[in-house]
């Protein structure tokens, strides 16, 4: 999170205009292992999706000395260049990639982030956001610490750097039990590599091993994709609130909160994680075809074609296809080579500026009544965008079917989302939504349809088992800042209904 931005201050036009959810960063540790830059950047290109907006390596060579490069752009362009690759050396490293929710891109929040401590340095990479962070950050500056950033992962840096505690081991859990919020981070100093996450688990982070069950070589990531690249194989899922080191002596893990319930992100099945990863035991792909048949049983409709919105929205239409007995197409064709800063100079390129990135299958659409299936609404302006782009290309009618419940809610633990007043569904009724997006008929996946595509009987209020604030306003974990500045706060307040 930034200092500048959601939860305490305005959004921007940039966020205004972006109609999405976007997951905020990837992380990714190697610890001893040959070329571990070079692991490092390939985990970073398959958690791509987690953070266009900047990417950061720092490794740890031979004698302690740390070396570091860090750039905004997709990974490829910062990693793609071997002289870059030939001064990160070292057997160990730790990587993250960014996405701003809005605020300063300045390359001095790209991560990880660095510093010289008494003991020596370390670096730390941080997905997630602190809820907190305004009251540690206030309390921190009063003692005379100096931020050099914007991001609430400096925090981390300046509470350790304060610890009275001795080991490096020790001032991390003194700082991890002092913030507040949603949280899986990777920190790297000369005696260990160290992972965590927080006490709900929120934020996802996985372990693997390198070279056999006998080795020594650890990679820990936001999620398995990272360890399918780099050949490493999957132990286990990091559980909530476990601390994992990985030194010299092996592997070793300590929980310095006790067991607590797990409020893992319900989003990450629906939307975040990457369909070929593992979560928990679970396909994602698997889930989401299985969101999909709950979705068609729920709320099926006659029709003549079933078409994803690509590609967050394939698996789900396809198992919605399966299960309704209707044709799966790909009656919509995404172009992959638009970039996110595209310049769109007049509002007549802005309203045609879906079709760089959607374009009509006509075949497929022409003269047949169309169900379209994606993931989630958030403003409602992409969704109307393409229901008319279907129309134009000849669907007799068009129903819109959403793989996740209505997001009523912004999230406050590391999802970049509109505050509430500007959640379409926040503000309407299903009938209102269909018509403002234009389509024939609108249907959500219920809540406890969710719930059992994951498996369960329905959601269970006393305990859900994931986070779904987005759909609930149930906020886990308090949300801290708001009594430090209620008043910096609109869409906190409005968020809890205060």
């Amino acid at each position: 999170m930034d200092f500048t931005t959601n939860p305490l201050a305005p959004s921007s036009p940039e966020r205004d205009e972006d109609d999405g959810f976007h997951e905020e960063c990837g992380v990714v540790g190697i610890w001893n292992a040959q070329d571990a830059a070079a692991l490092a950047a390939l985990g970073l290109h398959a958690l791509q999706h987690r953070g266009q907006e900047a990417a950061g390596i720092v490794t740890l060579a031979e004698g302690g000395q740390f070396h570091s490069h860090k750039g905004r752009g997709l990974v490829g362009d910062n990693f793609g260049d071997a002289k870059v690759m030939a001064a990160l050396p070292g057997r160990a490293a730790i990587a993250h990639n960014r996405y701003a929710t809005t605020g300063e891109s300045a390359l001095r929040n790209v991560q990880p982030l660095y510093a010289d401590f008494e003991f020596g340095g370390l670096a730390v990479a941080h997905n997630g956001n602190l809820v907190n962070a305004y009251q540690l950050k206030r309390a921190l500056v009063r003692r005379g610490c100096l931020f050099q950033s914007t991001t609430d992962s400096e925090v981390f840096v300046h509470l350790i750097a304060i610890s009275l505690y001795s080991t490096v081991l020790d001032r991390l859990i003194d700082a991890l039990k002092q913030v507040q919020g949603a949280y899986s981070l990777v920190t790297l100093h000369e005696g260990a590599l160290i992972g965590a996450r927080d006490p709900l688990g929120v934020r996802p982070l996985v372990l693997g091993r390198l070279g056999g069950p006998e080795s020594n070589s650890w990679v820990m990531a936001s999620e398995t994709c990272a360890l399918d690249i780099v050949g490493a194989e999957f132990v286990r899922d990091i559980e909530p609130g476990e601390v994992v080191i990985a030194d010299e002596k092996g592997l070793r893990s300590i929980r310095p909160f006790g067991k607590q319930p797990s409020r893992f992100c319900i989003f990450e099945y629906i939307y975040f994680a990457r369909p070929d990863s593992v979560i928990e035991g679970t396909s994602v792909y698997n889930t989401r075809k299985r969101i999909g048949e709950e979705l068609a049983r729920e709320s099926g409709v006659p029709a003549d074609v079933v078409v994803p919105v690509p590609d967050s929205g394939v698996p789900a239409a396809m198992g919605y296809a399966t299960e309704a007995g209707i044709p799966f197409e790909l009656g919509i064709i995404r172009n992959h080579y638009v970039g996110r800063t595209f310049i769109e100079p007049t509002d007549q390129i802005r309203h045609l500026g879906v079709k760089l990135k959607h374009s009509a299958n006509r075949t497929m659409i022409e003269g047949r009544r169309v169900v379209l299936v994606d993931d989630s609404i958030v403003r409602g302006t992409t969704s109307k965008k393409i229901v008319e782009m279907v129309r134009q290309a000849g669907a007799t009618e068009v129903h819109m079917r959403i793989a996740a419940p209505p997001t009523t809610h912004p999230c406050f633990y590391g999802i970049d989302t509109p505050d509430r007043d500007k959640l379409l569904a926040a503000n309407n009724n299903v009938e209102e939504m269909a018509r403002f997006i234009g389509a024939d008929s609108l249907a959500f996946i219920s809540l406890d349809g969710l719930y059992r595509a994951l498996g369960h009987e329905g959601r269970d209020k006393r305990s859900p088992g994931y986070c779904d604030a987005c759909f609930t306003g149930d906020y886990a974990i308090p949300l801290a800042d708001l009594q430090e500045a209620p008043e910096r706060a609109p869409a906190l307040i409005a968020a809890n209904g205060a």
